[in-house]
């Protein structure tokens, strides 16, 4: 006799969700824009997370790369940066039928995030795909390494938020710059490693499913821009995704790296590789 663990026939079809820091305003910003455009259209994601996507009164990076690529958007600014606004978007190949942002504490633990005017959110977007609904919350945590203890406050927040939209037929999709690496406390809260801050929120990191057997650095020295800052490989971008649903959707098929083909004079994209993964739906 077979064991049913209740999911029923498993869904065969799937969606591709990618998340990427594209580094705002930095370095030779508007001679990178093309080459993140095309390595988005490589990487022909139904949904993309960006995170220190820029926007100033004229142009808005999440809206050409939008047009570019024939998706959706949505985007809030989350502070000034270097002439422009740096914030968090949602581009997805399906309509997104409603979204809202949420604010994130800049303290917490004994620490304080210093950078006072450098707002951090949580996007929220329901996107009305063609299997149904689905949530997908996008969010950027503090920076810093010894500001863990902001870090794990604004998980909690975010976990608030998420606990907050359920119940859902869709496992909730998390992307982001979370500026910490899989040991952490602050990714421990998240994948049920440690005590989860909401009971029920709890989240599988696709990378740790389903990654290709690399280390999973979204930084690393093979990028001149990180080379240049002396960073050594450090996995800190993800997707994450809920518990699989009937027919395991939202199940975790794949996840791989991204972002790294360089335009034609070598230059790359962003000083941050992105996150590709491939979900049940």
């Amino acid at each position: 006799m077979t064991y049913d663990p209740g999911f029923g026939p498993l869904v065969d079809t799937r969606m591709r969700v990618a998340t990427w820091n594209v580094w705002g305003r930095y370095g030779p910003w508007e001679e990178r824009q093309p080459v993140i455009e095309a390595n988005l259209r490589a990487i022909d994601a139904d949904v993309v997370c960006l995170q220190e996507a820029w926007q100033d009164e004229t142009r808005s990076q999440p809206a050409d790369l939008a047009s570019a690529l024939g998706l959706h958007h949505v985007y809030e600014p989350a502070f000034m940066m270097n002439g422009g606004w740096s914030g968090n978007a949602v581009l997805s190949r399906w309509p997104i039928s409603r979204h809202e942002v949420h604010e994130l504490p800049m303290e917490g633990g004994g620490a304080v995030d210093t950078d006072a005017d450098e707002r951090r959110l949580v996007v929220v977007t329901e996107i009305d795909g063609p299997r149904g609904v689905f949530q997908v919350f996008c969010t950027y945590l503090s920076w810093r390494i010894d500001w863990s203890g902001v870090r794990q406050s604004q998980v909690r927040a975010v976990c608030e938020v998420i606990r907050s939209h359920s119940p859902r037929r869709f496992p909730a999709i998390l992307c982001g710059d979370l500026n910490a690496e899989p040991f952490s406390d602050e990714i421990r809260m998240l994948t049920g490693h440690c005590a989860v801050p909401v009971p029920g929120v709890v989240f599988r990191d696709a990378w740790t499913v389903a990654g290709d057997g690399g280390n999973g650095a979204t930084i690393t020295p093979r990028n001149p821009y990180c080379a240049a800052s002396l960073e050594p490989d450090t996995r800190i971008d993800y997707v994450m995704v809920g518990w699989p649903k009937l027919g395991g959707a939202g199940q975790v098929l794949t996840a791989r790296m991204a972002g790294a083909l360089p335009g034609d004079d070598g230059l790359w994209g962003s000083d941050h590789l992105a996150v590709v993964a491939e979900l049940r739906y």
